[in-house]
């Protein structure tokens, strides 16, 4: 577990050491002064004459050592914090690393919180581990196995009777670990769980107001919450009775080596001048010893947390080689593309071919499998079984940055960093000026909002895009795409947010997203895509039919029953807005 965590701090790990050696040597300096007290001690209980220049001195060393302590033991602190945070932020850099490594949607599977969690409060725990358990546990547990062996060089009978209380300190730090280990899984799943519970509730919370389901929304989130209280405090009420035992029994040395020492005194089996230096060592011994097992008592809780990171760092890469776009057209095919979410099968086998320059359309119910065969085609998963060829070229023969910039995703939701609209826009092509930044903008429709706007295009977008509404936002995302101009264009439910009166721009900036280009679109509004040159009928991750929209009114039960579907909602939602004018 060490090696594998000072491998992060690179070449700084020999601070580590240092810093080891520094609080070593100031544990020694805090225990050295007990013997300059023996040494004043020594003369009183012989009787033996004193001078004052003999008491000035030691009790000038006494200072000199509890100086040195403190510079020595904080000047290792200050290098173990150094080497600790340094290799922190490798560890970030190169859990980083890996995650991108990893397919998108295994990312997202995962969860806001539980990702924030691995990134914040897992990587932060181990600083304890490299800035105080690694060098403070070192030098704090050396420092009385040194005494104990200089005891035994004095009287080997008293240095036994000092041992005494370590067996059953030993025990009950071990009886501890047995009763946490067992609940110490459960204890971080319920954790994780509440923190992807917490970002939900916030991001969800305009929706929950809105359809009066906090109730619903707060009992879930109360139950996760009180979930991890209990975890959590059923994990440490198994662990206290111990942990009080052995803090209570460790540092008592003395416990047993006072009583039967002063008998051994006096039935002469040692003497008063060997108990009372071995007494004085006994005080050095408590507190570095119950320091040093106080960090043992942590390390199953970094290991785990550290097996944690390793697992998150030993996710299968995405499978991709380092080569550029090869295909000889645009063409896609799907070819018997099997893929599972876990154990769950959710393709079963689907064949096709979208041709280049024409658009087609995938259809079907929620859960049909639309989406995923877009998430596939732009890389956000391996497919389980079969291939995904773009121009002939199985799109995991090249390299991710290269397959991205022939295709062109505008999802459902679209993402906006916290800064100017401008900038959002220049995603799709860092390389462009303002001024085609801001022809994009205009040939997606964002003319008309950004004169709103108190900034124009050099607004703020805030946290997520927040200050804009859902259909803004994703006209900024197809002004990103057209800015991209990638030669492929997916559009998986983008004109989800569109309202009647933003209907006609919003097809304008469509058109000139997919002007020239290869599409794919993906949309339960079937009136939207009647003139695609292909519709793709899906239903249950099975292909069940291709052809015009004519065709598959002749030929296709399932696209029937979905246009049948469709033109009753379009009447439905016309006779709504003809009953509300009614009204008004």
């Amino acid at each position: 577990m060490f090696r594998k965590v000072l491998d992060y701090a690179g070449e700084k790990r020999r601070l580590t050491y240092l810093a080891a050696l520094l609080m070593l040597v100031g544990t020694i300096c805090s225990v050295i002064p007990y013997l300059f007290i023996y040494q004043l001690l020594k003369p009183l209980l012989l009787k033996e004459p004193i001078t004052f220049g003999y008491v000035i001195w030691r009790l000038a060393a006494i200072a000199v050592f509890a100086v040195l302590y403190a510079v020595l033991y904080i000047k290792g602190l200050d290098l173990s914090h150094y080497t600790a945070y340094h290799t922190l932020k490798n560890l970030r850099v190169s859990l980083q690393g890996t995650l991108e490594q990893q397919p998108l949607g295994m990312i997202q599977e995962k969860g806001v919180g539980a990702i924030k969690k691995l990134f914040t409060d897992d990587i932060e725990t181990i600083e304890l581990l490299l800035a105080h358990a690694l060098p403070e546990g070192f030098a704090n547990l050396t420092m009385p196995l040194l005494i104990y062996i200089a005891m035994f060089f004095v009287d080997w009978k008293l240095a036994l009777l000092s041992l005494a209380s370590l067996p059953l300190g030993i025990l009950s730090m071990g009886m501890m670990f047995r009763s946490g280990m067992s609940k110490m899984g459960p204890y971080y799943e319920a954790g994780q769980k509440m923190n992807n519970t917490i970002i939900e509730y916030i991001n969800g919370m305009e929706v929950v107001k809105v359809f009066n389901r906090s109730g619903d929304s707060y009992k879930r989130l109360e139950r996760d919450i009180v979930n991890y209280r209990d975890f959590t405090l059923d994990w440490f009420r198994s662990c206290w009775p111990w942990m009080a035992l052995y803090n209570s029994m460790i540092p008592t040395v003395a416990l047993v080596t006072l009583p039967l020492g002063a008998y051994f005194v006096l039935t002469g089996l040692s003497t008063l001048p060997n108990l009372a230096l071995v007494l004085c060592m006994s005080f050095g011994i408590g507190a570095p010893l119950l320091r040093a097992l106080s960090f043992a008592s942590t390390l199953p809780q970094i290991n785990y947390k550290i097996e944690e990171l390793e697992k998150a760092m030993a996710g299968a890469p995405l499978r991709q080689k380092e080569l550029d776009f090869k295909g000889k057209d645009r063409h896609i095919r799907f070819e018997d593309v099997h893929f599972a979410y876990e154990e769950a099968e959710v393709l079963h086998g689907i064949t096709l071919d979208i041709p280049e320059g024409g658009m087609t359309a995938l259809v079907g119910e929620s859960g049909s499998g639309k989406s995923t065969l877009a998430k596939l085609l732009v890389h956000f998963y391996d497919v389980t079984q079969g291939s995904i060829r773009l121009g002939g070229q199985d799109i995991r023969d090249m390299r991710l940055e290269a397959l991205n910039r022939q295709i062109s995703y505008v999802a459902q939701e679209q993402f906006l960093f916290n800064t100017s609209l401008l900038e959002n826009i220049r995603q799709g092509d860092l390389s462009a000026t303002d001024e085609q930044v801001m022809a994009a903008a205009e040939k997606a429709q964002c003319g008309e909002f950004l004169k709103r706007l108190p900034q124009g295009i050099h607004t703020m977008a805030g946290d997520g895009g927040k200050q804009l509404s859902g259909g803004e936002r994703q006209r900024i995302s197809l002004a990103r795409a057209i800015l991209k101009n990638a030669p492929i264009v997916v559009l998986d439910e983008a004109t989800a947010f569109m309202d009647p009166e933003n209907e006609e721009r919003m097809n304008e900036a469509i058109s000139e997203v997919i002007r020239n280009k290869t599409v794919i679109v993906i949309a339960h509004r079937l009136q939207s895509i009647i003139r695609a040159d292909q519709i793709c009928a899906l239903d249950h991750g099975n292909l069940v039919a291709t052809g015009t929209h004519e065709e598959l009114l002749q030929g296709c039960a399932k696209y029937r029953q979905l246009w049948k579907a469709a033109e009753e909602s379009f009447a439905w939602g016309v006779e709504t807005t003809h009953m509300g004018g009614d009204q008004a």
